[in-house]
């Protein structure tokens, strides 16, 4: 029996990595620590804990606490850390730099330090510690570049998010060459899917034309980014602890790009073709809001890496995979009430609508 450690275990791909996990590898554990901050939903694994009560066990605590952490070491016989937890909102990092240093840079290095500590190196060869991060550690690409970002490409993060997340990653990196533990990294691109709190641009629209609301997008509309369905994610990130080779970085795109109001307008479209009304009715919620400070104009990634070395290749079936998305959230009703106070008091913080 293999037991993973999976930080952030009730967030939106935690979940449903652990579930993935689950369900496809019967000879494998689960302990799940996690906070429970805003994004962190009990709702997201309760169906887990129903279906797999002796191979899922639930640690309410912080990755901060370097107390907590070492004892799940030493009571478990941990054999990969696959770390999400993370603070991961653009917006929030400009109303709270420090809490998303604390978490994404300390909470990672009590992680990497205890694992160091407790997996003894004869054993490394069978440990993975799998650093899960973002395309937004490499920046912006300008919107009439072909390039796309590699493994290699610079780092040039431009938000307090962004290089928290750049620096976990460092971190990451040097204790591979450091001390060649064994860890592989990961970025992956916009991710979507069922259970995405609803700050995050898809959900959130949704759920606004769900209830009529201000549907608002940042500037002009243009700023394109790359998506991938999440349970794509997972597949990759399982794919990559099987087969990935350690101290490497893995960037895993769903190579499916589009501008934010072309993409608004495709979920009017949807959420149209579920309901009642038309998609004009909901186009004109559409509402251009002030730009955020350093809004990155582009991100694509280049994946060839990761295919070539797992195998693994995205569905490329965006449409049919955002209409399924369209449908949960409009009819999880009681999952959406679960997010719905501190969602709203931030929004109405941050917006000024």
């Amino acid at each position: 029996m293999k037991t993973y450690l999976i930080t952030g275990g009730c967030g939106f791909i935690g979940s449903h990595f652990i579930r993935h996990v689950l369900e496809n590898s019967s000879y494998s554990s689960i302990l799940n620590l996690d906070a429970l901050t805003y994004a962190g939903n009990p709702l997201n694994v309760i169906d887990i804990e129903e279906n797999y009560p002796d191979r899922y066990k639930f640690i309410k605590g912080d990755i901060t606490d370097e107390k907590l952490v070492k004892e799940i070491f030493s009571q478990n016989e941990v054999d990969q850390v696959i770390h999400f937890a993370a603070e991961s909102h653009v917006d929030r990092s400009f109303d709270d730099p420090m809490q998303f240093m604390k978490t994404n840079v300390l909470g990672t290095t009590i992680l990497l330090n205890t694992a160091k500590e407790f997996w003894q190196k004869d054993e490394w060869i069978s440990k993975r510690f799998l650093h899960i991060s973002t395309d937004e550690a490499y920046g912006s690409l300008s919107l009439g570049e072909d390039d796309k970002f590699t493994e290699n490409s610079p780092l040039k993060p431009r938000s307090p998010y962004a290089a928290s997340k750049a620096a976990a990653d460092l971190l990451a990196q040097s204790y591979f060459e450091s001390f060649e533990f064994p860890v592989i990294i990961t970025r992956s691109s916009n991710n979507f899917g069922a259970n995405q709190y609803p700050e995050k641009l898809i959900p959130l629209m949704i759920l606004n034309m769900k209830k009529e609301k201000t549907l608002p997008i940042y500037g002009n509309g243009l700023n394109i980014r790359d998506w991938i369905n999440v349970k794509d994610h997972c597949k990759a990130l399982l794919a990559v602890l099987e087969k990935g080779q350690v101290g490497e970085i893995y960037n895993i795109s769903g190579e499916q790009e589009f501008d934010n109001i072309t993409l608004v307008n495709m979920l009017c479209e949807i959420v149209a073709s579920l309901t009642s009304k038309t998609k004009d009715h909901f186009k004109r919620y559409i509402t251009f809001i002030k730009d955020r400070p350093g809004h990155d104009l582009r991100y694509t990634m280049d994946c060839s890496k990761v295919q070539n070395e797992t195998g693994w290749k995205p569905s490329n079936n965006f449409m049919k995979d955002l209409t399924g998305t369209v449908q949960w959230y409009l009819t999880h009703d009681e999952w959406v009430r679960s997010c719905e106070f501190s969602l709203q008091k931030w929004m109405r913080a941050h917006y000024d609508l």
